[in-house]
């Protein structure tokens, strides 16, 4: 076999494998999906093909069915799993021209493993959505915000007009952003973090555990950093960026509400991206709207890339085992989310 599946205990060789290929991002390193293993959300596997001619990565969580609510008492544990992109993107990367030979040795192995479905949510920037088309359903959600860190004259001269009156705002009354990584800042982080995420309604989900923190703390020693706005020595505004291979990505955010018009987040993103620029970065990934909505979010984020040549956002869905996969919606007997994938999870 062509295909060979790594787990987080070799974590070692997982990250060499995916620093071998040219075009990656964080949400493919062992560090990244570690966190998210704590958090609960699966087994953490980086699928890697190399048959000499083409070659390819596909990160996922796998998850025992079983464990979810709806099927409880129904289905054993250790029977049937699927697969998910972890938290944020992934799908797979690709080097070579031809990449039926990896999705038949794919498609073997989960059939083989009753893997019934896999989710896919492809990465903006990369486009990796473009290597999968013939394997999985692709659909497009909505667009997504990058800046350009080409040098910090291009990160100004993007910025939308009101954004740059933000920032002066922001500068005039004397907020300052400074950057680091220590426990002591992830602590802080934490707590306007869940002040935020608490005001905003937020699902369970989006609560993390102080483990979690202090893996991406520990096991992502080179990729990640808090950027925090100061306003007479008081943090109002943090966010964890995360950087690898020329990228940077806007992972997590709070801020205090009561020193919002300020635009302390605002500044702390100017900065962020100019900070990239110094350091030879070429991207800042953004992200977009709740839902992938142009909703108020996505306008703020719009507001530091005011050119029209968005990214779009892709996700894939696809079904190895279809009547094991019907037999699973069967045993639900209020399915309300259609469109919900995989349906018997909704």
């Amino acid at each position: 076999m062509s295909l060979k599946i790594y787990s987080i205990t070799e974590c070692e060789e997982w990250d060499r494998i995916v620093r071998s290929f040219s075009n990656y991002d964080v949400y493919w390193l062992s560090g990244y999906v570690k966190a998210f293993m704590i958090h609960g959300d699966g087994i953490p596997l980086l699928f890697y093909y190399d048959d000499g001619s083409v070659r390819g990565i596909n990160v996922v969580f796998k998850r025992d069915i079983a464990d979810c609510d709806v099927f409880k008492d129904k289905i054993h544990r250790d029977e049937y799993f699927d697969l998910t992109t972890p938290y944020g993107y992934g799908g797979w990367l690709i080097e070579g021209n031809q990449s039926d030979c990896i999705f038949e040795e794919y498609e073997e192995y989960c059939n083989a493993n009753n893997i019934i479905s896999e989710f896919v949510r492809f990465h903006p920037v990369l486009g990796n959505s473009s290597f999968s088309s013939s394997f999985y359903d692709i659909i497009e959600l909505g667009k997504t915000i990058t800046m350009d860190l080409s040098s910090p004259d291009v990160v100004w001269e993007n910025l939308s007009s009101k954004n740059r009156n933000m920032i002066r705002k922001a500068q005039k009354n004397g907020v300052c952003i400074m950057n680091g990584r220590s426990q002591e800042l992830f602590d802080k982080f934490i707590d306007i973090y869940n002040e935020t995420m608490a005001k905003d309604n937020a699902k369970t989900y989006y609560y993390f555990k102080s483990d979690f923190y202090k893996s991406v703390l520990n096991d992502l020693p080179y990729n990640s950093q808090i950027f925090y706005a100061e306003l007479n020595n008081q943090i109002i505004a943090s966010s964890i960026i995360l950087t690898t291979n020329g990228m940077m990505n806007y992972h997590l955010s709070g801020s205090k509400r009561e020193f919002s018009n300020l635009a302390p987040t605002n500044l702390l993103l100017y900065h962020a991206a100019l900070w990239g620029a110094y350091n030879g970065y070429k991207s800042f990934y953004l992200g977009g709207g709740v839902g992938s909505a142009e909703d108020s979010l996505f306008k703020f984020k719009k507001a530091f890339y005011r050119k029209d040549d968005l990214h779009s956002f892709f996700i894939g869905k696809k079904i190895f085992m279809k009547e094991k996969y019907e037999w699973l919606v069967s045993l639900r007997n209020n399915v309300t989310d259609e469109a919900f994938f995989p349906k018997y999870r909704a």
